[in-house]
């Protein structure tokens, strides 16, 4: 039976999955739901996602959501396609997974606060003080990472936390788009823009950016 991706453009969820079936080399069916369209909360998806959210695969009898856990099982059930998303020893390993934990816990609320602030309330009710509150708390977390870069990539070689991290900064990076003059990428630290460069550059990436934010 095909393994079946289901994802919404412009999750920062399901991008983290399909970027991970991509350096994994898996081969899927890609099935693309519309947020507008409530294709989520449509009786058929619910089935396999009670939680009405992407991503969710389909991978013979396995139905699996929670894209943190979708990631860790494409490493498992596909040891010996493409790259190992979780690499080296097991002190290596635990790394990658500490700083997957430090995206989802740390970076997702100040994504979210910011993206709340500004994609998700009308120009006309923006308060420009907390605006520019969740900016610097996003840019002041992302000097921790800075700091802790080992190599090209997050971790050293290319892995799961590196995938986890920057949808959600391309994310983060859409409110320039609706405020022009906010002014998040030029607080970004340099090593941080410079790792984003880095993922920019894998031959993958650029198939799987959103389409609605080409």
């Amino acid at each position: 039976m095909a393994f079946t991706f289901y994802y919404g453009a412009g999750s920062p969820y399901a991008w983290r999955v399909w970027l991970a079936l991509e350096h994994k080399s898996v081969p899927h069916e890609r099935r693309v739901l519309s947020f507008t369209d409530g294709d989520l909360k449509k009786p058929e998806y619910l089935a396999l996602n009670p939680r009405g959210k992407v991503p969710t695969i389909v991978d013979g009898d396995l139905r699996l959501y929670e894209s943190a856990a979708i990631v860790e099982y494409l490493d498992e059930a596909y040891p010996d396609s493409g790259e190992r998303l979780f690499p080296g020893a097991a002190g290596d390993r635990a790394l990658v997974r500490r700083l997957v934990c430090e995206a989802d816990n740390y970076v997702v609320p100040l994504m979210n606060r910011l993206g709340q602030r500004v994609l998700f309330t009308k120009q006309a009710e923006w308060d420009a003080e907390r605006i520019l509150q969740a900016r610097d708390e996003l840019a002041a977390e992302l000097g921790r990472w800075a700091s802790a870069l080992r190599g090209d990539f997050l971790a050293g070689p290319l892995s799961a936390a590196d995938f986890t991290l920057y949808p959600m900064l391309a994310f983060a990076l859409r409110c320039e788009k609706k405020k022009p003059d906010l002014g998040l990428r030029e607080r970004i630290p340099a090593p941080v823009a410079g790792w984003m460069q880095n993922v920019e550059r894998l031959p993958f990436f650029r198939p799987t950016w959103p389409a609605h934010w080409k």
